[in-house]
């Protein structure tokens, strides 16, 4: 009975750590196309991995969080930071900066169907019928938001491409952290906080001396309130405390279950575009929502027959 009562808070605690992620990931579409219009992606990218790091150092040094690295292999970590934070940010940012919040939000909901494909295929774990069924129905909400939004469409093939490679990078990323063991979800996230402030820093830096522009570089959030309130938003919720969450769901509720939430970043990333940005919010939005959060329900609830 006690067994089955820590698993029991084991899947609430996944699945309330997969809904505080996706609503975290579905307004940064926001901060994103708020703070890239200043510097340009890696400037963006450099600041929020930079200030994400710091931040995330500081609860370490503090003892808020504990991590423990020593004597430990950390080059699974380094391969899954390739892919996420790595190639994903890179794609997602180019995306969302060449297409509406909307667009971004319905095409980051195919990645349910991605990744249960990829589990499917390297983990070779079978989904559930309802886990199936609720992915299906979720992904036929982003098809009726899609079709919702397509008036209002950019029609930007570069930002769908980057858009896509965001999904597949994050598919892939999802399967190698369930595949991950013995390092917790504080330590999975250092180590990807790690790799990203240093790679998209030293981006950032080379770009400015090469365009002559470092001043600029080192003074823009503090001279721009915009854009340091979109890096400090996606350094710390949409970077530190959505990847711990996202790590910690992983690691108690598996791939195929936490991909079955993403649909909730659409309908955040929906609502914050309309009421934030003034973009189109029509009932056909409306009703794909609806299906987006029914589809979700019926992927993560258990009927048992008594």
């Amino acid at each position: 009975m006690t067994e089955e009562k820590t698993n029991t808070k084991n899947i609430i605690t996944g699945c309330l750590c997969a809904i505080g992620a996706e609503t975290l990931f579905g307004m940064s579409f926001i901060f994103t196309r708020k703070g890239v219009v200043f510097d340009g992606v890696f400037s963006l990218l450099g600041w929020r991995f930079l200030l994400g790091f710091l931040f995330l150092g500081l609860l370490v040094l503090l003892k808020v969080v504990r991590i423990n690295l020593k004597g430990k292999d950390i080059r699974p970590l380094l391969l899954l930071s390739l892919f996420f934070p790595g190639i994903e940010y890179i794609c997602e940012t180019i995306g969302v900066s060449s297409t509406t919040a909307s667009e971004s939000g319905v095409i980051a909901a195919t990645i349910p169907v991605v990744s249960l494909v990829m589990s499917a295929l390297f983990l070779r774990k079978k989904p559930f019928r309802r886990q199936v069924l609720g992915i299906m129905i979720t992904f036929a909400g982003v098809v009726i938001t899609m079709l919702a939004v397509g008036a209002s469409a950019s029609f930007s093939l570069k930002g769908y491409c980057f858009l896509m490679g965001a999904v597949l990078s994050f598919s892939v990323y999802s399967v190698l952290v369930e595949k991950t063991e013995g390092f917790s979800g504080v330590e999975i996230t250092f180590v990807m906080m790690s790799v990203g402030a240093v790679a998209f820093s030293s981006i950032a830096i080379i770009r400015a001396a090469v365009n002559g522009t470092l001043v600029q570089l080192a003074c823009l959030p503090f001279e721009e309130p915009v854009f340091l309130a979109a890096v400090l938003y996606l350094g710390i919720g949409s970077s530190v405390m959505a990847f711990f969450l996202t790590n910690s769901a992983i690691s108690r509720i598996g791939v195929n279950r936490n991909a079955s939430f993403i649909g909730i970043s659409t309908v955040v990333s929906i609502l914050s575009g309309a009421l934030i940005l003034g973009e189109p919010f029509t009932t056909y939005q409306i009703i794909g929502a609806t299906v987006i959060i029914a589809g979700v329900y019926i992927a993560n609830v258990k009927l048992e027959k008594k």
